[in-house]
């Protein structure tokens, strides 16, 4: 019967991992669709006040580069950032 029982236990934890893990699946979901919005909102080629918002943003302490996006700038300047600024300047993207 111990064998049984530890199988009804194992069960039971995996069945609320699982429920935990569509959670995080849902909420990853919903800062996904969050991400695209701003980034087409910000990110808009023909937006030439976006470019202005992504200098703002830059200077308030954000990443403004596509591999950082968003994320806090802890160690000062970033080239990525700049070199991303530049492009935008420069109309390649």
């Amino acid at each position: 019967m111990k064998t049984t029982e530890a199988l009804i236990r194992l069960e039971a934890k995996l069945q609320k991992l699982l429920e935990e893990l569509q959670d995080v699946k849902m909420h990853v979901y919903a800062l996904e669709e969050e991400n695209q919005l701003l980034r087409a909102k910000f990110l808009c080629r023909d937006n030439f006040e976006g470019r202005d918002t992504l200098v703002k943003l830059y200077e308030e302490g954000f990443h403004i580069c596509p591999m950082h996006f968003g994320d806090r700038r802890d160690d000062g300047d970033c080239l990525f950032c700049h070199s991303f600024l530049n492009k935008r300047a420069a109309g390649d993207e």
